[in-house]
């Protein structure tokens, strides 16, 4: 039993791939994919209070567009799978306050859901810990697993293998998208062309401009099929390759969000002003990337999810 009055809170980030091949192709239809998946330091906001049945209350710039997917959106899908898993009522006045936009490729969805798992096993006092909510996480979507530690990770298969990687340097990112929203099914049945190989390096570099050069013999392979489908991707990448500092540029997940690189977040803070004020019309966030441990609190060791 909750006590009374009690709200949990869980920050949901941004989830970015700073590449992406694909690798392969299951007979199912699925594909293999290897990535390196980090997080930034800015994101959604999940809370939680006890309540005598589920709700949920939609805020921020970005509810909009979440709120037109009704109740099958992946916070309740959570909160109704672990509930049912542990046998209980399931009872929480539920609030997300949405910063990411809306299939955008850097995982809202998914980081959302991940949070509210979290937030929701300790409002209920849930036995287990972030590793027994893996095989549940995997339930409601590929990318729920690695959102649920939140710190970098290697991801290959189809999404079900995780290995964490190496912290990270201290880096900044611009994170831009179009306004328009991006059906990832969509952009892997527009992707054709040969299959390539894993892009993982050793060791992990030491600073922004060494991470930017091991990224460049990497590559996101859903770029051309997601520049077919919304070519305002195209001009987003432009965009961010000419912003003062940028190291690197690259389409995120799916699109139809792309980043840049940066040296540190003082100059992505200033690059992210300079082109909001020339695209008004964008969506655009900087900050940095976590470097290592887990925002939500944990560490995780190489997990594999059966699909």
């Amino acid at each position: 039993m909750t006590a009374p009055g009690l709200t949990e809170a869980g920050f949901a980030p941004a989830k970015i791939n700073l590449y992406l091949h694909v690798t392969g192709r299951r007979a199912d239809g699925y594909h293999l994919l290897d990535s390196l998946v980090a997080f930034a330091d800015f994101g959604d906001r999940v809370t939680a209070r006890p309540a005598a049945s589920l709700s949920l209350d939609l805020g921020g710039p970005q509810a909009a567009g979440l709120a037109a997917i009704g109740p099958d959106n992946l916070v309740l899908r959570a909160a109704r799978l672990l509930a049912d898993h542990a046998g209980i009522t399931p009872g929480a006045a539920l609030h997300l306050y949405k910063t990411l936009p809306v299939a955008s490729g850097v995982g809202g969805g998914s980081s959302d859901a991940a949070a509210a798992l979290r937030v929701l096993t300790r409002l209920w006092r849930l036995a287990g810990d972030q590793q027994s909510l893996v095989p549940l996480a995997a339930r409601i979507g590929a990318d729920v697993p690695v959102c649920l530690f939140a710190r970098p990770a290697w991801v290959g298969g189809s999404g079900e293998r995780i290995e964490p990687a190496p912290a990270l340097p201290a880096v900044g990112i611009v994170l831009a998208n179009p306004g328009i929203e991006l059906s990832t099914a969509a952009v892997f049945a527009a992707r054709c062309g040969p299959f390539g190989a894993a892009g993982r390096f050793a060791p992990m570099p030491r600073d922004a401009a060494g991470l930017a050069a091991a990224l460049r013999s990497c590559r996101n392979d859903l770029t051309a099929a997601a520049v077919g489908l919304v070519p305002e991707i195209a001009a987003v990448l432009a965009a961010l390759t000419r912003l003062p500092g940028a190291l690197l540029t690259r389409m995120s997940g799916s699109g139809a969000t792309c980043f840049a690189l940066f040296a540190d977040r003082t100059a992505a803070d200033r690059a992210c002003a300079a082109l909001a004020a020339a695209e008004p019309g964008w969506w655009c966030a900087a900050g940095g990337l976590v470097a290592g441990g887990s925002v939500a609190g944990g560490s995780v060791a190489g997990v594999e999810v059966s699909r």
